[in-house]
């Protein structure tokens, strides 16, 4: 169980969130009597943001799959993973932080299946226009937005240690990334936590960067698969060939095609093309992107996350990541990249 303030019963939760933030993007291709068996398979897949994945496999013409993919669309890699426990989702993508917090309560559902790199920029506390605060240091006492259970969370506690301050020393508000912005903006907190999409948007409202959690985080963004979509023997072949080809579509982006995703990036995150442009070059410098099997060093990367929120006394009682993490994919996987 959580210390933190707890939501109301996953089902119920999920619901909500399918009614206002689902957003079903298709990526699906005719089937057909090649199709090895999977032409009855349908995805359903979580991102957070936008879905940036059916974006890259159409530029890379990679989005013809012998089966379907819905994409849904979340704030938070944390409301992916409860859509995956409550069977709205076959596959969640998020940080090394979600499926932590999903699996505390003992009864994890589901497994991380496949890692994919990727780099940790637009990870920042952000404070807003005309703000006096300029360091991690100034914020003992004040109202601090974060996204919880997400690298927000992470980073800003990692930050505080850092800055010789106790997560105690904040008053520490856990907001969705967009309520997040609109607080921040209205000044009922003095700094905000997050990431992506709500970061481009404050910095574009004018606001500064006062910490980075560009080098606490690992850059491993994990896919976790409920144990029913593990045990379909079909969808985990099908879940194969499409990390392949979203490990393909990045390959295509960093050979020469960067304007191109560019225009795509900067028509959903609404910023212009010539900033998304250069943030693609810079993620691409830092961190390629690039799909993995799972491994022991990147269990070991998440047990030292599941070891600091324990600390932090986010997690009341020690957690052993190496339960929920699964090589069944492992051997498809690597034969698709392969291929």
């Amino acid at each position: 169980m959580l210390r933190t303030l707890r939501r109301s019963a996953v089902p119920a939760l999920v619901a909500a969130v399918l009614a206002s933030l689902l957003t079903a993007c298709g990526g699906s291709a005719d089937a057909n009597s090649g199709s090895g068996g999977l032409s009855s398979v349908t995805l359903n897949a979580g991102a957070t943001g936008w879905t940036q994945y059916a974006a890259v496999l159409k530029l890379a013409k990679l989005d013809d799959t012998p089966y379907k993919v819905k994409w849904n669309v979340f704030q938070g890699g944390d409301l992916q993973l409860q859509a995956v426990r409550a069977g709205a989702l076959d596959v969640a993508t998020s940080s090394e932080i979600p499926p932590v917090f999903a699996a505390a309560d003992g009864k994890a559902n589901f497994k991380v299946v496949a890692v994919q790199q990727g780099n940790t920029l637009q990870q920042e506390v952000v404070a807003p226009k005309g703000s006096k605060i300029t360091s991690i240091a100034q914020l003992k006492g004040q109202k601090v937005g974060y996204v919880k259970n997400t690298t927000a969370h992470y980073f800003l506690y990692k930050l505080l240690q850092q800055a010789g301050l106790k997560w105690s020393d904040i008053k520490a508000v856990p907001l969705l990334p967009n309520d997040g912005l609109a607080a921040l903006n209205g000044g009922s907190i003095a700094a905000f936590a997050s990431y992506g999409s709500s970061i481009i948007a404050a910095h574009q409202q004018g606001a500064t960067t006062i910490g980075s959690g560009k080098d606490i985080l690992s850059g491993n963004f994990l896919w976790s698969a409920s144990d029913k979509t593990i045990a379909d023997k079909s969808k985990l072949a099908a879940l194969a060939d499409l990390l392949a080809r979203i490990d393909k579509a990045y390959a295509y982006i960093r050979d020469g095609h960067e304007d191109e995703y560019a225009k795509v990036t900067a028509t959903a995150t609404k910023q212009p093309v010539s900033q998304a442009l250069q943030q693609i070059k810079d993620g691409e410098a830092q961190r390629p992107a690039k799909l993995e099997v799972t491994s022991a060093a990147a269990i070991a990367s998440e047990q030292q996350v599941a070891d600091s929120f324990k600390e932090l006394g986010a997690l009341t009682q020690p957690l052993k990541v190496s339960s929920f993490w699964t090589d069944d994919l492992n051997a498809d996987l690597k034969k698709a990249l392969a291929s």
